[in-house]
C-alpha cells in the first residue's frame, strides 16, 4: 500500500479539514475525544453531534448512494477517520449502527431492510446495540440458548444477553437466537432484529468501577420482532455474525485505533509537566509504546487492504483485535507509572461516589478490552488454529 496522497486525495483531505474547522465547534469541540463509543459523557451533546455528521452524509460515507451514502472508496474513509481523530472530534454515537450492523446489512440483507435500516441510522433517528454475549456463552459464543420460534408473522424471542453496550439508549438489537431447537453448538442459530422498546425487554444496567454503566442486562420474555426482521438465512446466522465481529475486530476500531494517537500525546504532556520524561524507566516504556502505535497502525492498513481484495476480513481480524487491546492494556500501565502515586487516588464526588480522571478512566477500561469482543485467549486460538494452520486445541 501506497501511504502517499494522490491528488484527489490530498483534495478530499482538505475537504475534511476545512469541514471539521467550520462545524467542531463550541460545545462540539470542547467535548473531546472521550473514552471511546461507549462513553456516555456529554451524551446529548454528542447525539446532536453525530446527528450534523449525518446531515452532510459523514455516517454512512461508505454506503451505496441508492442508500444515502457516498460509495466513498476505502482509502477515503481512512483520511476522513484519521482527520477525525486529529481533530479530537466527539466518540461516535453510532458505532454500533453504522460501524457493525450498516456494513453486516449491506453484506446480507435485503433491498427492502436496507431502505428500511440504513436512512434511520444516518439520521441517527434510530441506534442500535448488539445481543451476542450470555452468561454461558461469552468466548463461546455458539453456546448460545437464547430461542426464538416463529408464531404466525412474528418471531417470539426468550432469553438473556449480558454485556450489552448501551442497549439502555438503543432502539433496536441485532440479536442472535437458537430457532432450531434440536441444534447445538453454531448450527441452527438466527440473526434477529428486535426491537427494544416493547413489553418482553428489560434492560438492567451492570455497574462498573469506574462509577459507568454503560453496559447491560438484557431479558427477553417473548419479545416479539417481524418474521421479515432476519438478517440472511434462517438457521445460518453463525456465518451472519462472524462477518459482524471481523468488522467489530477490524474496521470498526479503525477510528477508535487512530484516536490512540491522541492519547499517547496527552500522556508525553503529562509526563513532561511531572518532570518524569528523562526517567530511563519511563521513557523505554513510553517509547515501546510509540512502537506499538505505529505497529498498530500498519497492521491495520495490512488487514484491510486484504479486505479490499477479499471483499470480507477473514479470521486475521483476530491480529488486529489482539495486539490493540494487548496495547492498549500495557499503555494504561503505563499512564499509571507516569503518575505514581496519584494514580492510588480519585475525587470524591460526593455520596460516597467518585470521579476519574481521563488516565484513571484508561487504565480500568482497557482491563475489559482484552475480554469483550472475543477474549485474548479465544484470539490466540483463532490465530493458531485458522491463520497459522496449527492442530486444535484439544476440546
Amino acid at each position: 500500500m501506497d501511504f502517499r496522497d494522490t491528488t484527489e486525495e490530498a483534495a478530499f483531505r482538505a475537504e475534511v479539514r476545512a469541514w471539521l474547522a467550520e462545524h467542531l465547534t463550541g460545545e462540539f469541540a470542547a467535548l473531546g475525544s472521550g473514552g471511546g463509543p461507549a462513553d456516555e459523557t456529554g451524551w446529548d451533546v454528542r447525539l446532536e453531534w453525530e446527528r450534523v455528521l449525518g446531515a452532510d452524509r459523514w455516517v454512512g460515507m461508505s454506503w451505496p448512494e441508492e442508500y444515502g451514502g457516498r460509495a466513498l472508496p476505502f482509502a477515503r474513509q481512512v483520511i476522513f477517520n484519521e482527520e477525525y481523530a486529529r481533530a479530537n472530534a466527539p466518540a461516535r454515537v453510532s458505532f454500533f449502527g453504522e460501524g457493525l450492523f450498516a456494513p453486516t446489512l449491506i453484506q446480507f440483507g435485503t433491498d427492502e431492510q436496507k431502505r428500511k435500516f440504513l436512512p434511520k441510522i444516518q439520521s441517527v433517528d434510530e441506534l442500535w446495540c448488539q445481543g451476542f454475549s450470555e452468561p454461558n456463552a461469552g468466548s463461546d459464543l455458539a453456546n448460545i440458548q437464547t430461542r426464538a420460534v416463529l408464531d404466525g408473522d412474528e418471531w417470539v424471542i426468550t432469553g438473556q444477553k449480558v454485556w450489552t453496550t448501551l442497549a439502555h439508549r438503543a432502539d433496536w438489537c441485532f440479536v442472535v437466537c437458537r430457532t432450531d431447537p434440536q441444534s447445538s453448538s453454531h448450527h441452527g442459530l438466527s440473526y434477529l432484529l428486535c426491537p427494544m422498546h416493547q413489553p418482553g425487554v428489560e434492560v438492567r444496567p451492570l455497574r462498573q468501577m469506574t462509577g459507568s454503566a454503560e453496559f447491560n442486562e438484557v431479558f427477553f420474555d417473548e419479545a416479539r420482532t417481524a418474521k421479515e426482521n432476519v438478517l440472511g438465512p434462517v438457521g445460518e446466522g453463525w456465518k451472519v455474525a462472524m462477518a459482524t465481529l471481523g468488522f467489530e475486530r477490524g474496521t470498526a476500531f479503525l477510528s477508535q485505533q487512530l484516536a490512540f494517537e491522541h492519547e499517547f500525546t496527552e500522556l508525553l504532556d503529562v509526563a513532561r509537566k511531572r518532570g518524569v520524561s528523562t526517567d530511563p524507566v519511563l521513557r523505554d516504556e513510553l517509547a515501546n509504546r510509540y512502537v506499538g502505535l505505529q505497529v498498530m497502525r500498519f497492521n491495520g492498513m495490512r488487514m484491510l487492504t486484504n479486505m479490499l481484495k477479499q471483499g470480507a476480513l477473514g479470521p486475521e481480524a483476530s491480529i488486529g483485535k489482539l495486539f490493540w487491546t494487548s496495547w492498549h492494556r500495557r499503555f494504561g500501565e503505563t499512564a499509571m507509572d507516569v503518575i505514581g502515586a496519584d494514580g492510588l487516588l480519585v475525587e470524591e464526588a460526593g455520596g460516597g461516589a467518585y470521579e476519574l480522571d481521563d488516565l484513571h478512566r484508561i487504565f480500568m477500561s482497557s482491563r475489559a478490552e482484552t475480554i469483550y469482543a472475543g477474549s485474548s485467549e479465544i484470539q490466540h486460538n483463532i490465530i493458531g488454529e485458522r491463520v497459522l494452520g496449527l492442530p486444535r486445541e484439544p476440546r
